[in-house]
């Protein structure tokens, strides 16, 4: 493995880390909440070994990992959600169990995601798919009516109206990485997001939307950045290039 490039490595961390995680729930063992516990320290311990193992130079951030400072004074950072969607994980929905949720590996280099790697253990029933940003999707084209993915339990109210300005149909969703995932697929048109993250949760999924030519900001407008000493993250908005400064201008409106 030591030969991987970068994105190789994010890829096949993100995959890994996917396959255990599906190994966990499916044992049947554990209740909900044990195994969302479960899942997240299982996924985490792995891919932190492999990123001590395999980049031992580099800076490491993780949600499930007591953050070290060390990391402010590096140029290489790899930030990685073992689980992104611990509730979506664990669910079952119409006697199935929820696709999504997400594992992210990423890469910030300087503050820029530069790589990243989602994956989608419970897409495809239960194949799986990984998004990499040095494999770009190919972006199908808007319908003539747009589609915002937005939180299931708390929707974002300039999303809400947001979408009510433009017409778009509004699709309620799990994980951070599964909403922006759903742009890169052609599945959704816009993610916007106000109600608050943190670094691992759009890192990933921000370096594989850019790759694919998808407009990635700050609701204001502002570039997104990464590896700072404050991880939280307020709010981002991934879409369709042509589709940005409508949304922006929108959300500056009602933001007054």
């Amino acid at each position: 493995m030591s030969q991987l490039t970068d994105a190789e490595l994010a890829a096949h961390l993100a995959e890994v880390a996917g396959r255990l995680l599906l190994t966990v729930r499916e044992s049947g063992l554990l209740s909900l909440k044990a195994l969302g516990k479960a899942g997240d320290a299982t996924a985490n311990e792995f891919l932190m070994a492999a990123l001590r193992e395999q980049r031992p130079e580099d800076g490491l951030l993780s949600e499930e990992e007591k953050d070290n400072p060390e990391r402010l004074g590096k140029s290489r950072v790899w930030i990685v959600d073992p689980v992104d969607g611990t509730r979506e994980y664990g669910e079952i929905t119409d006697g199935r169990p929820r696709a999504d949720w997400a594992v992210h590996v990423a890469l910030s280099v300087d503050g820029v995601p530069v790589i990243g790697a989602v994956a989608l253990p419970g897409a495809n029933d239960g194949k799986g798919l990984v998004l990499r940003s040095d494999r770009p999707a190919i972006v199908p084209p808007a319908p003539e009516r747009l589609r915002m993915v937005v939180s299931r339990t708390r929707p974002a109210k300039e999303a809400v109206a947001v979408a009510e300005v433009l017409g778009a149909e509004l699709l309620p969703m799990g994980s951070a990485g599964a909403k922006a995932m759903a742009i890169v697929l052609g599945q959704a048109d816009i993610y916007l997001h106000s109600g608050g993250q943190y670094e691992w949760d759009s890192c990933a999924p921000v370096a594989v939307a850019l790759a694919a030519g998808l407009h990635c900001s700050r609701i204001d407008g502002r570039a997104l950045l990464y590896n700072q000493a404050d991880t939280y993250m307020p709010d981002l908005l991934i879409c369709r290039p042509e589709h940005a400064a409508r949304v922006l201008d929108e959300v500056a409106r009602i933001g007054g």
